[in-house]
């Protein structure tokens, strides 16, 4: 179960709010991306009556709480849930659900970092192989050249 500490990333109060290119300004994120972040239930804007965007001054943080939760590799699937719990300053609420997240999301990355090394390893042994090649290649090419 997701944290649930309130909505984030609109405000109701309209004297502090902002339009899409005001948000995007602010906080050197793409109106492109921040029209996603709402397609994705991350970002919550009013609509004007004529149907502009507007952001509540809690989407500056929210957004600059997307992009480190982004940043981390986390979806925005996982994201949804856990925003909730990145309210009220840096770092996450502690609970179960959040604690569980980033469990899984470090158990994820160890299993990665394993299968990267795997594959490093491979990658050094055909060096190995391929400049053993080349050096028996040159081996037998001057010793083709001195007896010819």
């Amino acid at each position: 179960m997701a944290c649930s500490v309130g909505d984030f990333g609109a405000d109701a109060d309209a004297g502090g709010s902002l339009r899409i290119g005001e948000l995007a300004e602010r906080t050197g994120v793409s109106a492109r991306s921040l029209r996603y972040y709402e397609q994705q239930g991350l970002l919550r804007a009013d609509r004007d009556a004529n149907g502009y965007r507007r952001y509540g001054p809690g989407a500056l943080d929210t957004v600059g709480r997307i992009r480190e939760l982004l940043a981390i590799g986390l979806s925005t699937d996982t994201i949804r849930d856990l925003l909730p719990c990145a309210q009220g300053g840096p770092g996450l609420v502690f609970c179960d659900f959040s604690c569980g997240v980033v469990e899984r999301q470090m158990a994820q990355l160890d299993a990665e970092i394993a299968e990267l090394a795997r594959k490093r390893a491979a990658l050094a042994t055909f060096t190995h192989v391929m400049r053993q090649r080349r050096d028996q290649d040159r081996a037998l090419a001057e010793m083709a050249l001195r007896s010819a």
